[in-house]
């Protein structure tokens, strides 16, 4: 089995400039996003189309809409319009599998990035955050945090079915856990609810609200990514309780930053939208050259960490997009 490869292994392996003035001629990029409703999906294809322009390519992109059915549509009209390099976020693993195959055939080359997609599907690689690790660090740092304290949590989910959210939640309940056993050597916690906040901040809030009502006693909250808990912060300060510790599995929304330097957010897990995106064009260019390896992983993982009051100043970008 290929083993995943870190973004840091990657670096030397794609320090290039531009294509040649032949090889952009011909480069058409398109960036077939599944939503544009957080500002980390804004900022990843901004980055994604940002590298292309760099390399000189043509670049097309779309916003899917959280409709499946409309992402595949995106990427058949791309198809049609002769891109020759596609950087997918997919909505569904499944659902998009049959998409990235019919592009495939038609010769295109396809890197996914950030969510996930099935991996009988035929693309060049797959590139996002280490979703698993991220959510362990940010567990263990729960577990610390909450040490002696009976967790009840409130979980904020983006969509269901979506594999991105299920690393991440499932990341930090083993961080949780072993944290616990290693500090306590017992384990256990509770999670009296559980939201689907669509990733965004605004559902994020309504979903909060709903599990605040129904679970007053409720410690802590978590969220899949940031948005949704700073959605949840408002019902928060709408509902007047302020001994709920809030934190995230994954993201660095500088929002998220700010308040964690205030000491008002609790941790979040490095999910750089910018890292993703710019890596996931740079191997679809190599791609495109005919430069990557037979055996190339099918996987490309960045570097994982949770962000803290101790390491926020490292992070935290005031002018960032995200």
């Amino acid at each position: 089995m290929k083993k995943a490869i870190s973004a840091l292994a990657l670096t030397v392996a794609l320090a290039t400039g531009s294509l040649s003035a032949a090889e952009a001629a011909d480069c058409k990029v398109g960036v077939a996003m599944y939503t544009l409703s957080a500002p980390y999906f804004a900022a990843q294809v901004a980055a994604a189309v940002d590298q292309a322009k760099k390399a000189g390519c043509e670049v097309s992109q779309s916003d899917g809409q959280n409709d499946m059915n409309k992402q595949i549509a995106d990427v058949e009209d791309m198809v049609a319009k002769g891109v020759n390099l596609l950087i997918l976020n997919p909505r569904d693993p499944e659902g998009l599998v049959a998409a990235a195959d019919a592009a495939t055939k038609a010769g295109v080359k396809v890197v996914v990035m950030d969510s996930s997609i099935n991996t009988k599907a035929h693309v060049i690689t797959q590139v996002r955050s280490s979703n698993d690790q991220n959510g362990y660090l940010v567990g263990q740092w729960l577990a610390k945090r909450m040490q002696g304290t009976p967790i009840k949590m409130i979980l904020l989910s983006g969509s269901q079915g979506n594999e991105v959210g299920r690393d991440r939640r499932l990341g930090v309940f083993k961080g949780l856990l072993e944290g616990q056993l290693v500090n306590d050597g017992k384990a256990g916690f509770v999670v009296v609810g559980q939201g689907w906040g669509g990733w965004a901040q605004e559902e994020g809030l309504k979903a909060a609200e709903d599990l605040l009502q129904a679970h007053g006693d409720a410690n802590v909250i978590l969220g899949e990514n940031d948005s949704m808990v700073l959605g949840a912060l408002k019902a928060l300060q709408a509902s007047g309780k302020s001994d709920v510790l809030v934190l995230a599995a994954a993201d660095g929304q500088k929002e998220a930053l700010a308040l964690i330097k205030e000491g008002k957010y609790g941790a979040t897990g490095l999910n750089d939208p910018d890292l993703v995106a710019r890596t996931a064009v740079d191997i679809g260019l190599k791609a495109l050259k005919g430069e990557l390896p037979a055996d190339y992983p099918k996987l490309v993982l960045t570097k994982p960490d949770v962000i803290t009051k101790d390491n926020v100043d490292k992070y935290y970008r005031k002018d960032a997009v995200f």
